[in-house]
């Protein structure tokens, strides 16, 4: 145990640590409630930044998730195929797991192993993932559901910014910047305690313009709201762009003297009159004039883009068509300006960050690098030669399971609700030789499995976290797992040893201590780091990366003297926006949108276990516009089938004059026949990997 865990233990009064779901990581505090037979207490942590004592309904309820009865607490092993899962004891079930790799890797090659990981682990799994592929697999084969989280932001970034951090400010400067422009995001429900300081922004005079083709609780706060067919915000923001060159409201001398590539920018950008726009965007002329008016008028101003811009089939060009406009409005690069990714998971930064990613090693180097790979060989005491190379990204991987992949490792995540076209990964998790996985509770993904490690969750491990402003936090542990139960460290560790690397690392301060000398001198530097700093900082603060050096101060705010890029200069980048691969059509007249709502939280593995928040959104349903409604014969309640190419889902109908009237909505959390992704497309954006989720050609029909 590490120092702060025995502290937890030995107080055990309060633990201070955060919360289990999203990127803003609040801050919490646990207690042990005596009235209430010893239950274990949520909350909210008044000092820390980020929430300031806020806390949703998911991390109000968040200790349910330590409910033993609700656990898995021995191994599982399928013992011949076709058979059910049963009770094995660890050794057996490392055993299993060991020789059944062994065996596949002996017959088909050390590349017909993969590991499939998870944005909601802490550094220390996520870095010990991609060790355990490159130094114990020797696989390339390693990438994980952060793909379907910022993948197409990530690229983006790092194409007009040369860095990829979430926010690279603090979330603070969002209540003091004039002007946001929040494309794609409901927070009010997906990040309840950080609508506040939208909230303070519009009390301190700001303005609010929100893209959605849904008109959401978040859409309601707005001074302007833009409803844009899903697919189509790459020439939306060409229009905005358009608006501001046509009236002379580019800031030119910070063009000139901060950015490159701008001449190109501005001749596709002429292409996207206002009027263009409208006829493909189903946005009104005039809203796209005074959005752009708006944005280009005000002294600061932001661009903050998640999920429903960034996951269509051109994600990262759509992100770079919104940056290029705040690129010409001279909003980057000074307080209170700038672009910004509104991070999902819980450390989807840090998740790819460290080596999770299938491109990246950790620190951002880039696998292909000759130099980081020697860095990274070197701490980790192998030839730079004997590293793989890049592997596949998550839907490719996914795809190729049964085929060139043979045995797969799944950590942290649950594809088989999560995933794209979710069906066709099932039968490909389904044709494996051997599937492992490591979960807390017995998912979708793991009944599939030939092998389920019973792992530690948040509450009962320490490891650290990086939230969307990129600040390290350490999580503490604040009760003891039940027994049974190890750590994905030590499954790591365990099947390291007989697979024939022994010494692999299981604790998470020694892991911490690896990763931190592994990301020295790359983009994301956390050399200066350790648990003893982030346990010691001011009111448990964290710090922000990069952070070289033991007594570095964090850096809050990037590119404020300059960009990440060779020249230090911003680049525009020259997009342009093509149709959807799957338009609507006779047949499939429709377009279909996903998301997530207030009380549950991804794939649901977590949340629908929560009795409260079942209670509160028990079930899947589809959004529909009454006029949409009336065209289908739909009243209210109705079960509706909602039909694309790759299949089908059955939920009851909601009416809605908040959704465009050709465009339904489906959240995504549920299995069964409410499963949104038995619809979606696994087509992905060419640049990013990243899965179309928010656009597919659908019909409509009331179930007999």
């Amino acid at each position: 145990m590490d120092a702060s865990a025995a502290s937890a233990d030995a107080a055990a009064a309060v633990t201070r640590t955060h919360c289990p779901y999203c990127a803003l990581q609040c801050g919490m505090e646990l207690r042990t409630d005596a009235s209430d037979g010893a239950r274990l207490q949520a909350g909210g942590w008044d000092a820390f930044p980020v929430n300031k004592g806020a806390l949703c309904q998911k991390g109000a309820t968040s200790t349910e998730l330590l409910d033993v009865a609700s656990r898995l607490t021995s191994p599982l092993i399928r013992r011949t195929s076709g058979s059910e899962l049963e009770t094995a004891t660890w050794d057996e079930a490392l055993d299993f797991a060991a020789s059944r790799i062994s065996a596949i890797a002996a017959a088909h090659g050390r590349e017909a192993v993969g590991i499939f990981g998870g944005g909601g682990l802490t550094h220390e799994k996520a870095y010990s993932l991609g060790k355990f592929a490159r130094v114990v697999l020797r696989t390339p084969h390693i990438d994980y559901n952060g793909r379907f989280c910022m993948s197409a932001a990530a690229a983006a970034s790092q194409r007009a910014f040369g860095v990829d951090r979430g926010l690279p400010f603090p979330l603070a400067d969002v209540a003091r910047t004039d002007v946001i422009l929040l494309v794609g995001s409901n927070l009010a429900d997906t990040m309840p305690p950080a609508l506040r300081y939208f909230t303070a922004q519009r009390e301190n005079g700001g303005r609010l313009i929100v893209v959605d083709p849904r008109r959401t609780r978040t859409a309601e706060q707005a001074d302007l709201h833009l409803q844009p067919v899903p697919g189509t915000d790459a020439a939306l923001a060409a229009g905005l762009l358009h608006v501001l060159i046509a009236e002379h409201l580019v800031d030119e001398e910070f063009v000139a003297a901060r950015t490159s590539g701008f001449e190109e920018v501005r001749a596709e950008a002429l292409r996207w009159w206002p009027e263009r726009v409208e006829a493909v965007c189903g946005v009104p002329a005039g809203d796209v004039r005074a959005a752009a008016r708006v944005f280009a008028g005000a002294e600061n101003g932001m661009v903050l883009t998640a999920r429903g811009t960034e996951q269509q089939a051109d994600g990262a060009d759509a992100v770079n068509a919104w940056i290029n406009l705040a690129l010409a409005a001279g909003k980057a690069g000074r307080p209170y300006c700038g672009y910004g990714a509104i991070t999902g998971q819980g450390n989807g930064q840090g998740g790819r960050e460290h080596g999770q990613k299938a491109d990246q090693l950790p620190g951002y180097r880039k696998i292909t690098d000759p130099a980081a790979r020697e860095h990274v060989a070197g701490v980790w005491g192998v030839s730079p030669e004997a590293l793989p190379g890049p592997g596949r990204p998550a839907m490719e991987l996914l795809a190729s399971c049964g085929a060139d992949i043979r045995a797969l490792l799944v950590a942290g995540s649950n594809p088989v609700v999560s995933a794209p076209d979710a069906s066709f990964v099932a039968s490909r998790l389904e044709a494996l030789e051997f599937l492992a996985v490591c979960d807390v509770v017995l998912s979708e993904t793991a009944l599939l499995a030939d092998v389920v490690f019973p792992v530690t969750q948040w509450a009962e491990e320490t490891g650290t976290m990086t939230n969307l402003e990129g600040r390290v936090l350490l999580r503490r542990r604040a009760v003891t797992p039940p027994a049974g139960v190890r750590s994905d460290l030590d499954v790591l560790g365990g099947l390291a040893e007989r697979l024939g690397v022994p010494g692999f690392l299981t604790s998470p301060a020694a892991v911490f201590a690896e990763l931190a000398r592994a990301s020295a001198g790359g983009v994301a530097d956390y050399s200066g780091l350790s648990h003893e700093r982030l346990d010691a900082a001011a009111e448990g603060d964290g710090l922000h990366w990069p952070c070289p050096a033991p007594d570095h101060p964090g850096t809050p705010r990037l590119f404020l003297d300059s960009f990440g890029t060779p020249d230090g200069r911003a680049r525009f980048v020259a997009v342009g926006h093509e149709p959807a691969v799957e338009e609507p059509c006779g047949e499939f007249p429709y377009r279909l949108t996903t998301g997530r709502v207030l009380a549950q939280y991804q794939s649901g593995a977590q949340t629908r276990r929560v009795r409260s928040l079942n209670a509160a959104e028990p079930g899947a349903y589809v959004q529909l516009h009454p006029d949409l409604a009336a065209a289908v014969g739909a009243a209210e309640g109705d079960p509706v089938r909602v039909t694309s190419r790759r299949g089908s889902a059955v939920a009851p109908a909601r009416i809605s004059e908040l959704i465009r009237s050709d465009t339904v909505f489906m959240p995504f959390h549920w299995a069964g026949p409410g499963r949104a992704n038995s619809v979606t497309r696994r087509t992905t954006d060419p640049v990013s990997g990243m899965p179309a989720f928010k656009t597919a050609a659908v019909r409509v029909e009331v179930e007999r």
